[in-house]
Protein backbone atom coordinates (compact mmCIF):
# COMPACT_ATOMS: atom_id res chain seq x y z
CA UNK A 1 0.00 0.00 0.00
CA UNK A 2 1.47 3.38 -0.92
CA UNK A 3 1.96 6.25 1.47
CA UNK A 4 -1.17 8.06 0.36
CA UNK A 5 -3.29 4.97 0.99
CA UNK A 6 -1.58 4.42 4.32
CA UNK A 7 -2.38 7.97 5.38
CA UNK A 8 -5.96 7.51 4.28
CA UNK A 9 -6.28 4.36 6.39
CA UNK A 10 -4.82 6.10 9.41
CA UNK A 11 -7.14 9.05 8.80
CA UNK A 12 -10.13 6.71 8.86
CA UNK A 13 -8.92 5.20 12.12
CA UNK A 14 -8.28 8.64 13.57
CA UNK A 15 -11.71 9.81 12.51
CA UNK A 16 -13.32 6.78 14.09
CA UNK A 17 -11.40 7.41 17.27
CA UNK A 18 -12.06 11.16 17.46
CA UNK A 19 -13.81 10.92 20.78
CA UNK A 20 -12.90 13.49 23.40
CA UNK A 21 -11.79 12.14 26.74
CA UNK A 22 -14.51 14.23 28.32
CA UNK A 23 -17.19 12.38 26.38
CA UNK A 24 -16.80 9.25 28.47
CA UNK A 25 -17.25 11.22 31.65
CA UNK A 26 -20.10 13.45 30.57
CA UNK A 27 -22.37 11.32 28.39
CA UNK A 28 -25.81 10.60 29.83
CA UNK A 29 -26.26 7.37 31.71
CA UNK A 30 -27.86 4.67 29.57
CA UNK A 31 -31.13 3.27 30.82
CA UNK A 32 -29.97 -0.33 31.16
CA UNK A 33 -26.95 0.60 33.30
CA UNK A 34 -28.77 2.52 36.06
CA UNK A 35 -28.21 -0.17 38.67
CA UNK A 36 -24.49 -0.59 38.04
CA UNK A 37 -22.54 -0.22 41.28
CA UNK A 38 -19.76 1.33 39.18
CA UNK A 39 -21.72 4.55 38.72
CA UNK A 40 -21.16 5.57 42.34
CA UNK A 41 -17.40 5.16 42.05
CA UNK A 42 -16.67 8.07 39.74
CA UNK A 43 -13.15 7.61 38.41
CA UNK A 44 -12.14 4.95 40.94
CA UNK A 45 -13.07 2.05 38.69
CA UNK A 46 -11.47 -1.35 38.37
CA UNK A 47 -11.04 -2.73 34.82
CA UNK A 48 -10.29 -6.44 34.39
CA UNK A 49 -8.10 -7.10 31.33
CA UNK A 50 -7.84 -10.69 30.08
CA UNK A 51 -5.48 -11.32 27.16
CA UNK A 52 -5.21 -14.70 25.43
CA UNK A 53 -1.53 -15.56 25.07
CA UNK A 54 2.03 -14.33 25.27
CA UNK A 55 3.57 -16.05 22.25
CA UNK A 56 2.60 -13.11 20.05
CA UNK A 57 4.65 -10.08 21.04
CA UNK A 58 1.87 -7.55 20.52
CA UNK A 59 -0.24 -8.29 23.59
CA UNK A 60 2.21 -7.41 26.33
CA UNK A 61 4.30 -4.93 24.34
CA UNK A 62 1.43 -2.89 22.88
CA UNK A 63 -2.13 -3.82 23.90
CA UNK A 64 -1.68 -3.99 27.68
CA UNK A 65 0.27 -0.73 28.16
CA UNK A 66 -1.94 1.15 25.69
CA UNK A 67 -5.10 0.08 27.50
CA UNK A 68 -3.57 0.94 30.88
CA UNK A 69 -2.57 4.40 29.65
CA UNK A 70 -6.00 5.19 28.20
CA UNK A 71 -7.82 4.02 31.34
CA UNK A 72 -5.51 6.24 33.40
CA UNK A 73 -6.12 9.21 31.08
CA UNK A 74 -9.89 8.77 31.23
CA UNK A 75 -10.05 8.43 35.01
CA UNK A 76 -7.56 11.11 36.11
CA UNK A 77 -5.21 8.34 37.15
CA UNK A 78 -7.70 6.79 39.56
CA UNK A 79 -8.77 3.82 37.42
CA UNK A 80 -7.06 0.47 38.02
CA UNK A 81 -6.38 -2.23 35.40
CA UNK A 82 -6.21 -5.76 36.80
CA UNK A 83 -4.38 -7.95 34.29
CA UNK A 84 -4.23 -11.68 33.55
CA UNK A 85 -2.88 -13.66 30.58
CA UNK A 86 -4.33 -17.08 29.78
CA UNK A 87 -1.24 -18.33 27.89
CA UNK A 88 -3.44 -19.93 25.22
CA UNK A 89 -5.46 -22.00 27.73
CA UNK A 90 -9.24 -21.55 27.58
CA UNK A 91 -9.80 -23.27 30.93
CA UNK A 92 -7.31 -20.93 32.58
CA UNK A 93 -9.09 -17.94 31.07
CA UNK A 94 -12.44 -19.09 32.43
CA UNK A 95 -10.86 -19.36 35.89
CA UNK A 96 -9.43 -15.87 35.47
CA UNK A 97 -12.92 -14.51 34.80
CA UNK A 98 -14.12 -16.17 38.02
CA UNK A 99 -11.28 -14.48 39.91
CA UNK A 100 -12.13 -11.11 38.38
CA UNK A 101 -15.77 -11.53 39.44
CA UNK A 102 -14.66 -12.44 42.97
CA UNK A 103 -12.43 -9.36 43.03
CA UNK A 104 -15.44 -7.25 41.99
CA UNK A 105 -14.04 -5.54 38.94
CA UNK A 106 -16.45 -3.03 37.42
CA UNK A 107 -15.96 -4.07 33.81
CA UNK A 108 -14.09 -6.72 31.82
CA UNK A 109 -12.10 -6.49 28.59
CA UNK A 110 -11.72 -10.03 27.23
CA UNK A 111 -9.65 -11.20 24.27
CA UNK A 112 -10.89 -14.78 24.21
CA UNK A 113 -8.63 -17.80 23.74
CA UNK A 114 -11.70 -19.72 22.54
CA UNK A 115 -14.73 -17.66 21.55
CA UNK A 116 -17.22 -20.44 22.36
CA UNK A 117 -15.59 -21.70 25.56
CA UNK A 118 -15.69 -18.23 27.12
CA UNK A 119 -19.46 -17.81 26.67
CA UNK A 120 -20.39 -19.26 30.07
CA UNK A 121 -17.94 -16.98 31.84
CA UNK A 122 -19.29 -13.94 30.00
CA UNK A 123 -22.76 -14.92 31.21
CA UNK A 124 -21.47 -15.24 34.80
CA UNK A 125 -19.96 -11.77 34.61
CA UNK A 126 -23.18 -10.34 33.23
CA UNK A 127 -25.18 -11.97 36.04
CA UNK A 128 -22.78 -10.37 38.52
CA UNK A 129 -23.52 -6.94 37.00
CA UNK A 130 -20.16 -6.71 35.22
CA UNK A 131 -20.34 -5.54 31.57
CA UNK A 132 -17.96 -7.17 29.08
CA UNK A 133 -16.04 -5.69 26.14
CA UNK A 134 -14.93 -8.27 23.56
CA UNK A 135 -11.46 -7.26 22.40
CA UNK A 136 -9.82 -8.28 19.13
CA UNK A 137 -11.91 -11.48 18.94
CA UNK A 138 -15.70 -11.58 19.10
CA UNK A 139 -16.40 -13.75 22.14
CA UNK A 140 -19.77 -15.43 22.50
CA UNK A 141 -22.22 -14.75 25.29
CA UNK A 142 -23.96 -11.49 26.32
CA UNK A 143 -21.22 -9.11 25.16
CA UNK A 144 -21.84 -5.38 25.69
CA UNK A 145 -19.36 -3.97 23.16
CA UNK A 146 -16.73 -5.11 20.68
CA UNK A 147 -13.68 -3.67 19.00
CA UNK A 148 -11.29 -5.27 16.56
CA UNK A 149 -9.90 -4.83 13.10
CA UNK A 150 -11.92 -5.53 9.98
CA UNK A 151 -10.86 -9.15 9.99
CA UNK A 152 -12.35 -10.21 6.67
CA UNK A 153 -10.53 -7.25 5.12
CA UNK A 154 -7.29 -8.59 6.66
CA UNK A 155 -7.71 -11.79 4.65
CA UNK A 156 -8.51 -9.81 1.52
CA UNK A 157 -5.40 -7.65 1.96
CA UNK A 158 -3.29 -10.78 2.38
CA UNK A 159 -4.83 -12.46 -0.66
CA UNK A 160 -4.38 -9.38 -2.86
CA UNK A 161 -0.74 -9.11 -1.80
CA UNK A 162 -0.09 -12.74 -2.68
CA UNK A 163 -1.67 -12.26 -6.10
CA UNK A 164 0.45 -9.16 -6.62
CA UNK A 165 3.59 -11.13 -5.78
CA UNK A 166 2.67 -14.00 -8.11
CA UNK A 167 1.71 -11.74 -11.00
CA UNK A 168 0.97 -13.54 -14.27
CA UNK A 169 2.35 -16.81 -12.83
CA UNK A 170 -0.44 -17.22 -10.31
CA UNK A 171 -1.62 -20.50 -11.85
CA UNK A 172 1.79 -21.90 -12.79
CA UNK A 173 1.94 -24.07 -9.66
CA UNK A 174 0.30 -24.69 -6.29
CA UNK A 175 -0.14 -22.46 -3.26
CA UNK A 176 -0.44 -23.67 0.33
CA UNK A 177 -2.93 -21.99 2.67
CA UNK A 178 -1.99 -21.93 6.35
CA UNK A 179 -5.02 -20.64 8.22
CA UNK A 180 -5.28 -19.94 11.94
CA UNK A 181 -6.89 -21.94 14.71
CA UNK A 182 -10.50 -23.07 14.36
CA UNK A 183 -11.15 -21.92 17.95
CA UNK A 184 -10.49 -18.30 16.91
CA UNK A 185 -13.43 -16.59 15.16
CA UNK A 186 -10.99 -14.15 13.56
CA UNK A 187 -9.26 -17.02 11.79
CA UNK A 188 -12.52 -17.90 10.05
CA UNK A 189 -12.85 -14.30 8.84
CA UNK A 190 -9.23 -14.11 7.64
CA UNK A 191 -9.77 -17.35 5.75
CA UNK A 192 -13.04 -16.17 4.21
CA UNK A 193 -11.51 -12.88 3.10
CA UNK A 194 -8.48 -14.59 1.56
CA UNK A 195 -10.61 -17.12 -0.30
CA UNK A 196 -12.83 -14.36 -1.67
CA UNK A 197 -9.76 -12.92 -3.40
CA UNK A 198 -7.81 -16.07 -4.27
CA UNK A 199 -10.49 -18.54 -5.39
CA UNK A 200 -10.37 -19.13 -9.12
CA UNK A 201 -7.10 -17.22 -9.50
CA UNK A 202 -4.71 -19.72 -7.89
CA UNK A 203 -4.48 -23.47 -7.43
CA UNK A 204 -4.71 -24.39 -3.74
CA UNK A 205 -2.66 -27.56 -3.36
CA UNK A 206 -2.95 -27.95 0.41
CA UNK A 207 -4.85 -26.06 3.10
CA UNK A 208 -4.54 -26.34 6.88
CA UNK A 209 -6.26 -24.96 9.96
CA UNK A 210 -3.30 -24.58 12.30
CA UNK A 211 -3.79 -25.80 15.86
CA UNK A 212 -3.37 -22.95 18.36
CA UNK A 213 -1.68 -20.77 15.72
CA UNK A 214 1.62 -22.33 16.77
CA UNK A 215 4.64 -21.77 14.48
CA UNK A 216 5.82 -25.32 15.11
CA UNK A 217 2.48 -26.69 13.89
CA UNK A 218 2.70 -24.50 10.77
CA UNK A 219 6.23 -25.82 10.25
CA UNK A 220 5.02 -29.42 10.43
CA UNK A 221 2.12 -28.71 8.07
CA UNK A 222 4.39 -26.95 5.58
CA UNK A 223 6.83 -29.85 5.57
CA UNK A 224 3.95 -32.23 4.87
CA UNK A 225 2.66 -30.00 2.05
CA UNK A 226 6.08 -29.90 0.39
CA UNK A 227 6.35 -33.67 0.63
CA UNK A 228 2.89 -34.14 -0.88
CA UNK A 229 3.08 -31.52 -3.64
CA UNK A 230 6.78 -31.44 -4.42
CA UNK A 231 9.01 -28.55 -3.37
CA UNK A 232 9.30 -27.26 -6.94
CA UNK A 233 5.52 -27.03 -7.33
CA UNK A 234 4.81 -24.60 -4.46
CA UNK A 235 4.82 -21.04 -5.82
CA UNK A 236 3.30 -19.19 -2.87
CA UNK A 237 2.09 -19.56 0.71
CA UNK A 238 -0.84 -17.84 2.37
CA UNK A 239 0.08 -17.59 6.05
CA UNK A 240 -2.51 -16.00 8.32
CA UNK A 241 0.08 -14.47 10.68
CA UNK A 242 3.77 -13.74 11.14
CA UNK A 243 4.45 -16.38 13.77
CA UNK A 244 3.30 -19.12 11.42
CA UNK A 245 5.15 -17.47 8.54
CA UNK A 246 8.36 -17.96 10.52
CA UNK A 247 7.66 -21.68 10.91
CA UNK A 248 6.71 -21.96 7.23
CA UNK A 249 9.88 -20.24 6.02
CA UNK A 250 11.99 -22.50 8.24
CA UNK A 251 10.34 -25.54 6.62
CA UNK A 252 10.91 -24.12 3.12
CA UNK A 253 14.59 -23.55 3.85
CA UNK A 254 14.99 -27.00 5.42
CA UNK A 255 13.57 -28.53 2.23
CA UNK A 256 16.07 -26.60 0.12
CA UNK A 257 13.47 -24.41 -1.59
CA UNK A 258 15.27 -21.57 -3.37
CA UNK A 259 14.34 -18.92 -4.16
CA UNK A 260 11.70 -18.73 -1.46
CA UNK A 261 8.13 -18.28 -2.73
CA UNK A 262 6.14 -15.25 -1.50
CA UNK A 263 4.76 -15.79 2.00
CA UNK A 264 2.15 -13.56 3.63
CA UNK A 265 1.74 -12.71 7.31
CA UNK A 266 -0.04 -10.54 9.85
CA UNK A 267 0.71 -8.52 13.01
CA UNK A 268 3.90 -6.76 11.85
CA UNK A 269 5.93 -8.61 14.47
CA UNK A 270 9.57 -7.51 14.64
CA UNK A 271 10.81 -10.86 13.30
CA UNK A 272 8.27 -10.63 10.48
CA UNK A 273 9.35 -7.09 9.58
CA UNK A 274 12.97 -8.23 9.55
CA UNK A 275 12.10 -11.15 7.26
CA UNK A 276 10.38 -8.66 4.93
CA UNK A 277 13.51 -6.50 4.93
CA UNK A 278 15.60 -9.57 4.11
CA UNK A 279 13.28 -10.65 1.30
CA UNK A 280 12.23 -13.89 3.00
CA UNK A 281 8.62 -12.87 3.72
CA UNK A 282 6.68 -10.87 1.16
CA UNK A 283 4.29 -8.95 3.42
CA UNK A 284 2.54 -8.62 6.75
CA UNK A 285 -0.65 -6.89 7.81
CA UNK A 286 0.05 -3.88 10.00
CA UNK A 287 -2.72 -3.28 12.48
CA UNK A 288 -2.40 0.05 14.32
CA UNK A 289 -2.83 -1.20 17.88
CA UNK A 290 -3.31 2.22 19.48
CA UNK A 291 -6.80 2.93 18.02
CA UNK A 292 -8.01 -0.58 18.93
CA UNK A 293 -6.64 -0.46 22.48
CA UNK A 294 -7.95 3.07 23.01
CA UNK A 295 -11.39 2.02 21.79
CA UNK A 296 -11.52 -0.92 24.21
CA UNK A 297 -10.46 1.26 27.13
CA UNK A 298 -13.01 3.96 26.24
CA UNK A 299 -15.76 1.36 25.94
CA UNK A 300 -14.79 -0.18 29.27
CA UNK A 301 -14.72 3.13 31.14
CA UNK A 302 -18.04 4.20 29.61
CA UNK A 303 -19.68 0.91 30.60
CA UNK A 304 -18.24 1.01 34.11
CA UNK A 305 -19.59 4.52 34.61
CA UNK A 306 -22.95 3.80 33.00
CA UNK A 307 -22.30 6.14 30.07
CA UNK A 308 -23.55 5.67 26.52
CA UNK A 309 -21.48 3.94 23.87
CA UNK A 310 -22.84 5.81 20.85
CA UNK A 311 -20.05 8.38 20.97
CA UNK A 312 -17.47 5.58 20.62
CA UNK A 313 -19.01 2.89 18.41
CA UNK A 314 -19.81 3.27 14.71
CA UNK A 315 -21.56 -0.01 13.84
CA UNK A 316 -23.19 -3.15 15.21
CA UNK A 317 -22.16 -6.78 14.72
CA UNK A 318 -23.74 -10.14 15.47
CA UNK A 319 -22.14 -13.14 17.14
CA UNK A 320 -23.66 -16.65 17.13
CA UNK A 321 -25.18 -15.86 20.54
CA UNK A 322 -25.85 -12.11 20.51
CA UNK A 323 -27.24 -9.60 18.03
CA UNK A 324 -26.57 -5.91 17.48
CA UNK A 325 -23.40 -5.60 19.57
CA UNK A 326 -22.14 -1.97 19.50
CA UNK A 327 -18.79 -2.08 17.70
CA UNK A 328 -15.85 -0.19 16.28
CA UNK A 329 -13.72 -1.80 13.54
CA UNK A 330 -10.27 -0.38 12.80
CA UNK A 331 -8.74 -0.32 9.27
CA UNK A 332 -5.56 -2.29 8.43
CA UNK A 333 -2.53 -1.67 6.19
CA UNK A 334 -0.55 -3.98 3.88
CA UNK A 335 3.07 -3.84 5.05
CA UNK A 336 5.81 -4.51 2.49
CA UNK A 337 9.38 -3.37 1.90
CA UNK A 338 7.99 -0.23 0.29
CA UNK A 339 6.27 1.25 3.34
CA UNK A 340 8.13 0.07 6.46
CA UNK A 341 9.39 3.62 7.03
CA UNK A 342 5.89 5.09 6.66
CA UNK A 343 4.18 2.60 8.98
CA UNK A 344 5.88 0.83 11.87
CA UNK A 345 8.83 3.23 12.05
CA UNK A 346 6.77 6.41 11.71
CA UNK A 347 4.25 5.16 14.27
CA UNK A 348 7.08 4.34 16.72
CA UNK A 349 6.21 0.66 16.82
CA UNK A 350 9.87 -0.12 16.12
CA UNK A 351 12.90 2.06 15.58
CA UNK A 352 15.17 1.58 12.59
CA UNK A 353 17.85 0.42 15.04
CA UNK A 354 15.56 -2.32 16.37
CA UNK A 355 14.83 -3.57 12.87
CA UNK A 356 18.29 -3.06 11.38
CA UNK A 357 20.46 -5.26 13.57
CA UNK A 358 23.80 -6.41 12.17
CA UNK A 359 22.16 -9.33 10.37
CA UNK A 360 19.84 -6.99 8.47
CA UNK A 361 22.06 -3.91 8.15
CA UNK A 362 22.92 -4.38 4.48
CA UNK A 363 19.30 -5.06 3.49
CA UNK A 364 18.19 -2.02 5.50
CA UNK A 365 20.73 0.17 3.76
CA UNK A 366 19.38 -0.92 0.39
CA UNK A 367 15.87 0.09 1.52
CA UNK A 368 17.09 3.41 2.94
CA UNK A 369 16.09 2.53 6.50
CA UNK A 370 18.07 4.52 9.04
Amino acid sequence: MNTRMRRAAVAVAASAMAVSLAACGSAKESGDKKDSTATVKGNAIKVGLLLPENQTARYEKFDKPLIEKTVADLTAGKGEVVYANAKQDATTQNSQVDTMITNKVNVLIIDAVDSKAIAGSVKKAKEAGIPVVAYDRLAEGPIDAYTSFDNEEVGKVQGKALLEALGDKAKDGQIVMMNGSVTDPNAKLFKSGAHSVLDGKVNVGKEYDTVEWKPENANTNMAAALSALGKDKVIGVYSANDGMAGGIITALKAAGVSPLPPVTGQDAELAGVQRIVAGEQFMSVYKPYAPEAEAAAKMAVALAKGDRLEVITTSKVDSPSAKGIPSLLIPVVSLTKANIKDTVIRDNVYSADEICTDKYAAACATLGLK
